[in-house]
């Protein structure tokens, strides 16, 4: 089943619009918005399943130069 996440990310002053490019480059990456205050992005980003949020997450978003912290956030499914 499908997973789909709010990744919210803190990032390196300066940094913000480099990161932004790298996120809309990443293929699960669906949206991109650059935010004033805390978070600086939101990202939401659709992939296989858990395990391939984590791979997301850990192997691609965190290693993207400008990150600093990030916070997921995955979509409860109601229906």
């Amino acid at each position: 089943m499908p997973t789909k996440a709010y990744v919210l990310l803190k990032v390196k002053t300066g940094k913000t619009k480099d990161v932004v490019k790298a996120l809309k480059a990443v293929a699960s990456v669906k949206q991109v918005h650059q935010c004033f205050g805390q978070p600086d992005v939101f990202c939401f980003v659709d992939v296989e399943d858990e395990k391939g949020l984590s791979d997301l997450v850990i192997r691609t978003i965190h290693t993207i130069d400008g990150v600093d912290e990030t916070d997921t956030h995955i979509v409860a499914e109601t229906e």
